[in-house]
């Protein structure tokens, strides 16, 4: 299958710098590109479409108004900031005015919705938010055998390079929309792969900042060790500038980094595996520090610990956030658990919320086991893992994920191919990205890098090499949405 809507596809898949370009000299304006998209989000997504990616959950009804005031705006000489008319689009998790935030789940429609910090920075900068995205239900810490993309309220997320596989989770809408030119920026949030991962299968660019760079405030959390929102792109430079906008810094000048190859991080896929092999040797050969090292790799005690932090900051900080956000409704993660058994048939039809109860059990942060999980979990992920990793570089690199597994909703959808990347960073809070590296079998594959705590700059410097180096381009990097098939 090709583009359903390939009349609009050179527009909506140009980068945002050539947007603003354009804008500035008058050639585009912000309405008439919005109105691309939405015609475009109608023929591509929507379930009535031959494709029905189902990844915006809904669109801000307050959008073209909005990008009318930023084309007058600018009429008058007004440029808010670096974002000025851009569209972009934002997790159905985060909280905005007009937008349901919903994290999915039918037990938070009709709530009302705040603007949070981060979205307020992005209307700061000029940007227009055109819709929320569809998410794995509640950012995928409901069950362990749930299927990555699938939400209550949305439905399942489709891959647009293959239509019967997964978007990856939990900002599977975001990562969709972008490789479907649904618009050219998104937001996403991670607590441990969340952006990496879509960002990989879908072939796009995406970092999740240092946990407390970008506000988590009025964003449904599961941990707040864990979370952070982040940006996510169709390349490094337009991630850049959005990064730039949700975290109110700018890159200083600095040596070139220097880069460590996890020798040892496999996906356990040989062509993806071998893939980024030529690719870190390509690197290599462009002139930029390369050395491979071994990295200690998270084993069952360090995947336990994590889940123990994870469910026990799950239970006190859900529970806040629903009992300060306005409006009648669901205010504890035991009533969550009532709601959804009352609604078993909606909430529930493929698969429950196991890790929900658990997280009760545990009892939260004062329970007897969260104390001395977190310190072993951190300890071992900053002092025996990213530490040495780290000692003499500046930026870790591994493969991210294998190309995307099929859907399930019967068995249930776990990720198919990948590296342990997203893990050590996920427990020390330090950050991480993934950009595109090529193709398997015609499905995106990307690349992790990580950094230290505040090293985004020096994350996405050397994403910059690396996307120069494999040098994909926009002209052949565009999904045809192709039928499910077999095998």
């Amino acid at each position: 299958m090709t583009d359903p809507h390939e009349t609009s596809a050179p527009l909506a898949y140009q980068s945002v710098g050539q947007t603003v370009a354009q804008f500035a000299e008058g050639s585009l304006r912000s309405l008439a590109l919005l109105d691309v998209l939405l015609e475009r989000i109608e023929a591509v997504d929507a379930p009535t479409s031959p494709t029905a990616l189902n990844a915006v959950a809904a669109i801000d009804p307050r959008a073209r108004a909005v990008a009318a005031e930023r084309d007058e705006q600018r009429a008058r000489g007004v440029v808010l900031g670096p974002l000025h008319g851009v569209p972009i689009v934002i997790k159905d998790n985060i909280e905005a005015i007009g937008l349901p935030g919903a994290a999915g789940s039918t037990a938070l429609v009709g709530r009302p919705t705040r603007d949070a910090p981060l979205v307020e920075r992005l209307r700061a900068a000029g940007a227009v938010i055109v819709a929320s995205t569809n998410l794995s239900q509640w950012a995928n810490i409901r069950s362990a055998r749930s299927t990555s993309g699938w939400s209550a309220t949305a439905g399942l997320v489709s891959n647009p390079w293959a239509l019967d596989r997964s978007a990856g989770g939990s900002s599977s809408g975001s990562g969709a929309a972008l490789a479907a030119g649904l618009a050219p920026l998104a937001v996403g949030t991670e607590t441990d792969g969340s952006i990496v991962c879509p960002a990989s299968v879908n072939g796009v660019v995406g970092l999740k900042p240092t946990v407390g760079v970008v506000p988590a405030t009025y964003v449904v959390p599961i941990s707040s060790s864990q979370d952070s929102p982040g940006p996510m792109g169709r390349n490094v430079a337009d991630v850049a500038r959005l990064y730039a906008a949700l975290s109110a810094t700018t890159p200083v000048e600095q040596p070139p980094a220097r880069v460590v190859v996890a020798a040892n991080w496999r996906t356990g896929d040989p062509a993806t595996d071998a893939h980024f092999d030529d690719v870190v040797a390509a690197l290599g050969a462009s002139g930029v520090s390369v050395v491979l090292r071994d990295v200690p790799e998270p084993g069952p005690e360090q995947n336990d610990d994590e889940l123990v932090v994870l469910l026990g900051e799950l239970v006190d900080d859900l529970s806040a956030y629903l009992a300060d956000r306005p409006g009648p409704g669901v205010h504890s993660l035991a009533e969550v658990i009532a709601y959804e058994d009352l609604h078993r048939g909606r909430e529930q039809p493929y698969f429950g919320h196991d890790l929900f109860v658990q997280a009760i059990a545990t009892g939260g942060r004062a329970g007897s086991a969260y104390a001395n999980a977190r310190t072993r979990n951190l300890a071992w992920a900053r002092d025996v893992c990213l530490g040495p990793a780290l000692l003499d570089a500046e930026v870790l690199l591994a493969p991210a994920y294998g190309p995307a597994w099929k859907s399930d909703l019967v068995v249930g959808g776990h990720p198919g191919p990948a590296s342990v990347a997203t893990t050590p960073p996920a427990i020390a809070g330090w950050p991480i990205a993934s950009v595109p590296i090529g193709f398997v079998h015609g499905l995106p594959i990307g690349a992790a890098l990580i950094g230290r705590p505040h090293a985004e700059w020096r994350i996405l410097e050397v994403a910059a090499r690396l996307e120069a180096q494999v040098a994909l381009g926009f002209d052949r990097y565009r999904p045809s949405f192709p039928p499910p098939t077999r095998g």
